[in-house]
Parts: structure tokens; sequence; C-alpha cells
């Protein structure tokens, strides 16, 4: 283990949510959101180990050695994690390998996972567009609402940030590319932090999802194609896109790579890549929207060298350790299908193996379009198999079924969207089973700071 890692011991979990879960998640549906509001969880893995059940434990012993002064110190906690395990005095993260053991309906589940981050739920904050972000800048009541849903040990993940000033195609989303965005987002994340929460940066470009209104001087949206989106689709009059020149990719590329540094600049534990829902990167992997003849289309290792090469220098920017993809192979979102789903997404699932990346964080093939679970014949659990980092789950799940699911064996961790709009305390419902809030879909996307965004009420 390299100078400033921890060790943990854990001895016994007392403080873990009983009976249930033990961190705040969504589980939100897709409806008409621009970035990655579908995600449903995301883990820590990173050592290829599968959950296993452990024996009870009551505290935790962590030896540190800090790389710059080094310093060796010892600390004790007793019900989780304390403030001091897994960041540095003023919340920057610091490496951690470490076992520890998770509460789900009176089981308790161990599970090693990567250094750097240390994840205690199987609930994660899905990342969920919400439109609120005026002038693509991070607004102080996100503050309010990131820390509302956090919870000691658990993984949040940020709605979609763009990339670059031609990256957005819906209202009000935030951006990840210039200084005053990174500022802007600090406070959010330091808020997050102090509360205990990890918390990972999703970044994206639309592509071709987008209107020429979004773009500088109102220019065409780029994509791998210049097909672009039925006009009407989901009621947006969607701008015929160009396509990128083979020279003009390693730019986008690029942008990835500085957005990753941003969001790491900005306190962030880590960075989602979107490669999901019809965006960009799903632009490139999907056989339906990619018609190029290059190095970057036709066979399957084509139209995924797009993706890899992000993951690439991302990785190389900030660390494997810091770094998920969100995949969602089978679905056919914003017309972007795939003629064969479970070969493309173990192909990605294995092709990411190579990177040694944290999780990867896949949509469950029931959810071949945003709205509603739809019967499939299709199997996410080849890409569980296949992948041996940290495998998160998302799509619909509810408490009974995301327990299912990790008992079975299915996932690591369980991200979850509306249910964690309209339950920001949702782990400790969970935890005790207690009644749900009803979330109103008709607010979900609406700009206003308080109104169907931080006055969802808690329990107590």
């Amino acid at each position: 283990m390299s100078d400033g890692c921890q060790r943990l011991k854990c001895t016994n979990w007392g403080g873990l949510a009983r009976g249930s879960t033990s961190q705040a998640s969504q589980e939100h549906s897709s409806s008409g959101t621009g970035s990655g509001d579908k995600a449903r969880g995301a883990g820590a893995s990173g050592t290829g180990k599968r959950a296993r059940i452990a024996p009870p434990a009551r505290s935790v012993s962590m030896e540190t050695t800090d790389s710059v002064s080094g310093t060796r110190s010892t600390v004790r906690t007793r019900g989780g994690l304390g403030r001091g395990t897994g960041y540095r005095a003023g919340g920057r993260p610091i490496s951690v390998q470490q076992s520890i053991s998770q509460t789900m309906s009176g089981r308790r589940i161990q599970q090693t996972f990567h250094q750097s981050v240390t994840f205690i739920c199987w609930v994660v904050l899905a990342p969920l567009t919400r439109c609120r972000s005026y002038g693509n800048l991070p607004q102080p009541h996100a503050i309010l609402y990131y820390s509302q849903r956090t919870t000691e040990g658990g993984l949040l993940i940020s709605e979609s940030c763009g990339i670059s000033e031609n990256a957005t195609g819906y209202p009000h989303t935030p951006g990840i590319q210039t200084k005053e965005q990174v500022e802007v987002w600090k406070p959010i994340v330091q808020a997050v932090h102090e509360k205990g929460g990890i918390f990972f940066c999703q970044i994206w470009h639309t592509g071709r999802v987008s209107t020429s209104d979004f773009q500088p001087n109102g220019q065409a949206p780029i994509s791998c194609t210049d097909k672009g989106v039925t006009p009407g689709h989901e009621g947006r009059d969607w701008a015929p896109p160009r396509r990128l020149s083979v020279d003009e990719i390693p730019h986008v590329i690029n942008d990835f790579r500085l957005a990753a540094k941003n969001a790491i600049d900005a306190g962030f534990d880590g960075v989602e890549i979107h490669g999901a829902h019809g965006y960009l990167i799903d632009q490139f992997m999907k056989d339906q929207c990619n018609d190029r003849t290059d190095e970057y289309g036709g066979s399957m290792e084509n139209r995924c060298r797009f993706a890899l090469e992000v993951v690439e220098a991302v990785v190389k920017e900030i660390g494997a350790h810091r770094v998920g993809v969100r995949l969602s192979p089978f679905a056919d979102y914003m017309e972007t299908g795939d003629s064969n789903p479970e070969a493309l997404g173990l192909f990605m699932a294995e092709s990411l193996n190579k990177y040694e990346i944290l999780f990867i964080h896949v949509i469950e093939p029931r959810m071949v379009t945003p709205e509603n679970a739809l019967e499939t014949p299709y199997s996410s659990l080849q890409m569980r198999k296949a992948f041996k980092g940290t495998f998160i789950s998302a799509g619909g799940y509810r408490r009974d079924d995301g327990n299912k699911a990790i008992n079975e064996n299915r996932t690591d961790l369980v991200a979850f969207g509306r249910l964690f709009i309209s339950n920001p305390d949702l782990p400790r419902r969970f935890s005790i089973d207690a009644p749900l809030s009803k979330y109103d879909r008709s607010t979900f996307y609406t700009p206003d700071p308080v109104v169907g965004y931080t006055d969802y009420p808690f329990l107590d």
C-alpha cells in the first residue's frame, strides 16, 4: 500500500441502518430528463471481489499515514465511518482500502472497496436532471437539495454536468467546464462531505439530443452522424446534427478529460462518465445511430472506440479509482438502440476491465423506454459476471426488489431516482420499512428552487 493510505479494520458496525439499508440514493425515471436522470446506483469495488456474508462488528480502527507530513495516527469510531475516515481536514479525499459491513434487511454484507472511496450503503442517489441551474450555474438551493439526500458513507451522483459550451441540450442544466462553475460547485460538494457522503460528478455531452438554441452562435449540435432525432420526438424540435470529423474527435475527448479534472478541483470524489440514454457516447456505440464508415463506425469495436478513448483519457487524468461509467446497452432512448444489446453490453463490460475503473452503472434491460418497465428477454447478468469492479443497477427498483437483487448477487449497489426526489431520507425509510411519500412528476424539471425540489417531507 502506498503512502497516504489508510487501513480500516472492521470489528462491528453498530450504527448502520438496522433492518435494511444505509445510503441515500435515487431511482429516477428519465421521463423528459435531460441528463442522467435514471441513475440507479453507484458503488465501488475495483478489487473484483464480490459481496460476502460477514460477522457482526462493533468498532472501526484505522491507521493512517499522511503522504505529505509522514505523520501516523489511529482513529477509532463506533457505529459507522467518522468524519476523518476517508477525508483529510477540509474534505480532501485520501486513499482508502478497507473492508466494511453493510446492513440490508437484517443481513450484513462485507465488501472490499477500491482505494480512495468508502461506501457503506447499498442505496445510491442517482444522477437526476432537475433544471434548476440558472445560466448553467449550480445555485445555492442545490446545497440544501444534495445535503438533504446525504447519508454518512453513502454515494451520491450529481445531475449531469456539461463538459463544454456545445454539450448542453436542456435548459438550466449545470456545467463543469469553466472556473466559475467549478467555484460554485465547491460549497455544494462541501455540504455533502460535511455529512459524510461520497459525491461523484456525472459528466456528459448530449450530442444530437439538442437544439440550435443551446449551441454557440446557433450552430448545429455535433454527433457521430448527421441523422437527427425525429422532430417532435418527446415534444422537442431537435436540430439536425453535424457529423464530427475524425480530426475533431480528440478535441471532444479532451473536453471530457478537462471536465473530470475540474470536477476533482471542485472537490468531487470522482466522476461518472455518462455513456447512456442516447447522448453522445451512446450515439457512437449504438448501430441504430452510428452510420460511420471510418475507424469510429461499423464493427462493435469501432463503435465503442470513442467511449473507451474517453475513459482512457479520464483515467489518465484523475486515476481509475475515481472513475465510473454509466451504460444503457438495452435501451432505445432518443432513437438510439442497438441490434445486439447483450453483445454490446458484454463487450463494454469486458473492455472496461482493462482500465480498472471503480464501477459501471447499468440501466436494467426492462427500462427500454424512460417511462415504464417492460417485459424483455434480455438480462444484465452477463455484464455483472464479466465486470471485475463494482456493479451498480438502476431501473425502476423499490426496496424489496433492490434487496432481492443484492441477495441474489445480481448487483453490488442499487441507484434510486424518483423515490429519492420525494423521500430525501430514503435510506432511513428503507431501513425501517416506512411508508414512502409520492412524487409529483409535474415538478421534476420546473425551475422553482423550492417546490418539488427541497420541500418534500422527512419522517421527523
